[in-house]
């Protein structure tokens, strides 16, 4: 018989073996798989890979990652989910917007499939039993947003890029935005989802979207040390979180780069209405809240309506009725014009001019705004 410490050092050893040749096997993973999942020992790990398309998400990935979360959540023996992209360019860039587009102009329902098997994705990492470790290195838009946001943990690097710029293409934030942006400090979310401000690195962090920041390069080995853990109880991987992040001196004496900022966003994106914002914003006639107001003047008038109803209704909701109700918006922006038109402006011609109609504030009259709200004949029930 083997002696204890003998067969603790030969566990120990393979259970390093095991996690080195998943870390190699994910840098070199085939193209084919859209998305990689495996079980590392006690964790199940999630590899978005597509790199040349910045990990966007389809709904072939969706219909893939869902069980495979349920399967992993009803296991006793997983301890933990971390999610990751491949390359060093993006976690996620977001979802396939185009393949909505084209499926939406002629009628084809997955269009909204995609937006409610989505929607049912980010419920499910809302509410999972078991830490949920998101990497959010490199670009994370859109989808990207909803795969890491309401998880227990997020950690973001100086490569990381966060943005929400459904407004610029005549969406809104959706992927439960209408949850967790509302709950940001002060009037930041509003803000944000409205303008499409990027944060980068630390910003990431500070704005309360990340729970911690490491260095890019540490990445690997915070993966390798987190899936060694036998067994790891939340407070070890908090443990283990935390340290990096206090190691980590990147930026760290750096401020917000919204902080001179806020007192401005707390008081001028304040108000009953889109027509009252603007009104704060052309008053107050600074440089800073006139910059403000031509980024938002680019943006679809529908879709920043329906985004400002979104975040007020989804501050006091749960999650899942927020996602039911952001499906309602879904269908209502399939339905409409500046969705494709602003797909077409962004991703497809480029030209970045987009004909948004009705193109004014007041043109969006009350009705349309709550036809993006109203109940569904299919509706999203969680």
């Amino acid at each position: 018989m083997l002696a204890p410490r003998l067969m603790l050092t030969r566990a120990s050893v393979q259970r390093t073996a095991v996690v080195l040749r998943h870390v190699r096997m994910s840098s070199t993973t085939s193209a084919e798989e859209d998305v990689v999942l495996e079980r590392v020992d006690s964790a199940g790990v999630i590899t978005l890979n597509r790199p040349k398309a910045l990990n966007a998400l389809n709904l072939s990935m969706v219909m893939k990652i869902t069980p495979k979360l349920r399967e992993w959540c009803a296991d006793p023996t997983v301890s933990m989910v971390i999610m990751k992209g491949t390359g060093d360019k993006a976690f996620c860039a977001g979802g396939d917007i185009k393949a909505v587009t084209d499926a939406g102009k002629v009628g084809d329902p997955s269009a909204g499939s995609f937006f409610k098997n989505e929607y049912i994705l980010n419920h499910a990492i809302g509410t999972m039993r078991i830490p949920y470790i998101a990497f959010i290195h490199g670009i994370t838009m859109g989808g990207g947003v909803g795969l890491s946001v309401h998880g227990r943990y997020r950690v973001a690097t100086e490569k990381t890029l966060f943005a929400m710029p459904e407004t610029a293409i005549g969406l809104f934030p959706d992927v439960g935005g209408g949850y967790f942006l509302p709950r940001l400090s002060g009037k930041l979310g509003l803000y944000l989802s409205l303008t499409g401000y990027r944060l980068k690195g630390r910003d990431v962090f500070h704005a309360g979207i990340a729970t911690h920041f490491i260095e890019a390069q540490k990445l690997s080995d915070l993966e390798q040390e987190l899936l060694k853990l036998p067994s790891p109880q939340d407070a070890q991987i908090q443990e283990v979180l935390q340290r990096y992040h206090q190691e980590c001196t990147i930026d760290v004496d750096k401020p917000f780069s919204l902080e001179p900022h806020r007192e401005h966003i707390d008081r001028l994106f304040d108000g009953e209405s889109l027509e009252e914002i603007f009104q704060k914003l052309e008053q107050d006639g600074s440089e800073w809240a006139t910059k403000q107001l031509e980024t938002l003047k680019k943006m679809s008038p529908t879709s920043m309506k329906i985004t400002h109803r979104q975040l007020i209704e989804g501050g006091k909701l749960s999650l899942a009725d927020v996602l039911s109700m952001e499906y309602r918006m879904a269908e209502g922006c399939i339905r409409g014009h500046d969705f494709y038109e602003g797909v077409r402006a962004v991703l497809i011609d480029k030209d970045h001019s987009p004909k948004w109609a009705p193109d004014t504030l007041e043109g969006v009259k009350e009705q349309i705004v709550m036809s993006h709200f109203q109940p569904l004949d299919d509706e999203l029930i969680l």
